[in-house]
Order: structure tokens, then C-alpha cells, then sequence
């Protein structure tokens, strides 16, 4: 079996964060508008739609095509054949199954912008179509209880990333860089962290009451139930800012992350690919 080249996965990985940035820099600027009541907040699927109607939409839908697709497969890699040595504990198992997941959520993206650009698929056929098909499995009780653990885990794992800082294991950037890296990484891991907890108690609600009060919820339902609390305009703009965040996150993770491509294939890569 031909080993893959180390220095075209890294480039793929790195486009793939940017991809994930931009996405979340959308999302997180009409939070912001929709807190000072001039937007409306949008979920991954509302910022692609987003990005496809502006000027140039197609070019950058296949961008980000090719993104999510770098994207899907660097998460498959890191599940798979561990680069960042997450290991076979319980921890690291779970970690790896959270990677997984996230690969498979940003290809079912891919497959989502490829539809929007080629207008095949219809509004509501877009939505929700693995949520139903698991609550049709299991039941929806069954369903929105997993899912949520799903969520909560994944918000667990974001929070002690941004408090033990364990991202800067896999940075490599000096420390001036750093010293800008640690306040938007820890700020924007927290918000991603808030939204995955917010959506799961909108899951674990919707459970109980088996689906009778609408489909799965998403971001886009996490950011209006924001928007709905006492003083919501501040804490949905809070969090608006959080999102941005993450996506300045996304792009140093871009330029900077350590991408571990010839630990996981366990081949020496030349100097000038470390």
C-alpha cells in the first residue's frame, strides 16, 4: 500500500480548518446582527446558504466542497490512526469517537453545499434526514437521549480543551503568537461549549416530549433560545463574539497546528515536511 504524501495531507488538514473557520465566522457575525435585531441567527446549514448567495457563491461553494471533504478525512485520520496519541483508554477512545463524528457531520456538509449548488434538493428534504432516521430506529426518546449525550460529551471535551489548554500541544507557533493564540482559543472553545450544552437540554426536552414539539434541534435553535432569555440581546451578542472566536480559532489552527501525519502513518517524513 502507496503511503500517502505527508506534506499534501497536511495541506489538505489545513485547508480543511480554514473551511471550518469561515463557516463559523458567518454564523458568528449574524449572531451579532441578530442580537442588535438587524439579522437573524443562522446554523451551519443557514451560513452555507449564506456564503452560496453572496457574489461568487459558486466559487466559493466549491472551496469549501473541497474543504469539508480535507476536513472529513483529516477527522477520519485522527480517529483512526491516532496521530495526536490519544490512545485506547477510555478517554481517548471516546475522543476518537468524537473525531469520527465530526468527520462524518462535515461530509453529510459536503453533500449539503453540493446540493444547495446544484439545486437538486429540496428545502425540506435537507433537514434533519439522519435525526429522523435514528428516531425511527430506536424511537425519538431514544433518539434525542442519545444525541444529547452525544452533545454533552463533545461540550465536556471543548470546556477541559480550553481549561487545561491541551490545544497547545498542537501548536507549533512561537510565543508571541501564542500569548494571541490562548485568549481567542479558550474564549472560543467555551462558546462552542455552551452552544453543544444548550442544544443538548433542547434535545432532552424534545425527548421527553418525543418530537411533538418540533424536529432536532440545531445551533440556529441554540443561539434563539439565547435570544430568548432575560437580557438575551447581550448574552446572544456574547456569544456571537464567542463563535467568532472559534473561527479565529479554526484559521490559526490553519496556519499553526501540528499536523501529525507521519506519526499516523508511521513513515519518516523528510526534514522539510516536520
Amino acid at each position: 500500500m502507496r503511503t500517502p504524501d505527508p506534506l499534501m495531507l497536511r495541506h489538505l488538514a489545513r485547508l480543511g480548518y480554514a473551511a471550518r473557520g469561515l463557516v463559523y465566522a458567518v454564523i458568528g457575525s449574524f449572531a451579532l446582527l441578530a442580537a442588535t435585531g438587524y439579522g437573524q441567527s443562522k446554523d451551519t446549514n443557514g451560513a452555507l446558504e449564506a456564503i452560496l448567495s453572496a457574489p461568487f457563491g459558486a466559487l466559493a461553494a466549491m472551496a469549501l466542497i473541497a474543504g469539508f471533504i480535507c476536513y472529513a478525512g483529516w477527522r477520519a485520520i485522527q480517529a483512526v490512526f491516532d496521530p495526536d496519541g490519544h490512545g485506547l483508554t477510555p478517554a481517548g477512545i471516546a475522543i476518537r469517537l468524537g473525531l469520527l463524528a465530526s468527520g462524518a457531520g462535515y461530509a453529510t456538509l459536503t453533500v449539503y453545499t453540493w446540493s444547495v449548488l446544484d439545486g437538486v434538493v429540496e428545502q425540506e428534504e435537507r433537514k434533519g434526514s439522519a435525526a429522523q432516521w435514528l428516531a425511527g430506529v430506536i424511537g425519538s426518546q431514544w433518539a434525542a437521549s442519545l444525541v444529547a449525550a452525544v452533545f454533552i460529551g463533545v461540550g465536556i471535551a471543548h470546556a477541559w480543551k480550553a481549561i487545561s489548554m491541551r490545544y497547545d500541544d498542537h501548536f507549533m507557533a512561537g510565543g508571541k503568537v501564542m500569548s494571541i493564540v490562548h485568549p481567542v482559543a479558550i474564549t472560543g472553545l467555551l462558546a462552542r461549549c455552551v452552544t453543544f450544552f444548550i442544544i443538548a437540554a433542547l434535545l432532552f426536552y424534545r425527548g421527553l416530549n418525543a418530537g411533538k414539539d418540533g424536529g432536532s434541534p440545531g445551533l440556529k435553535e441554540a443561539l434563539e433560545f439565547i435570544r430568548e432569555l432575560p437580557a438575551g440581546g447581550w448574552l446572544l451578542g456574547g456569544m456571537g463574539a464567542g463563535l467568532l472566536a472559534f473561527a479565529l480559532y479554526s484559521f490559526t489552527e490553519a496556519a499553526f497546528r501540528r499536523i501529525n501525519v507521519r506519526d499516523a502513518f508511521q513513515v519518516e517524513a523528510p526534514q522539510s515536511f516536520r
